[in-house]
């Protein structure tokens, strides 16, 4: 049930009219990674590729949350998100 939730809310988060926020992008990733990837892996990333970076420290937030609980938050994030941005 909440697995079909959770591919429901990252279908919706792509039929947005509207871009959310980069904040609320970066938090939409993190959440969606940790969701379906677990506790974020691999070396933080260096030089000057800014967006890469802030990606992974976004996910990297997440550490210890359970796949189920990112998969609720991202659900709860993308059904508030759509009442601003559809």
């Amino acid at each position: 049930m909440l697995k079909e939730q959770f591919e429901s809310a990252a279908a919706r988060s792509k039929e947005f009219t509207k871009r959310p926020s980069n904040e609320e992008l970066l938090e939409l990733y993190a959440l969606y990674k940790q969701a379906t990837e677990g506790d974020v892996n691999g070396e933080r990333p260096g030089g000057f590729d800014f967006k890469a970076i802030a990606k992974y420290d976004a996910w990297e937030e997440l550490k210890g949350k359970t796949k189920e609980q990112a998969m609720q938050e991202y659900i709860d994030l993308v059904n508030k998100l759509q009442q601003q941005y559809l």
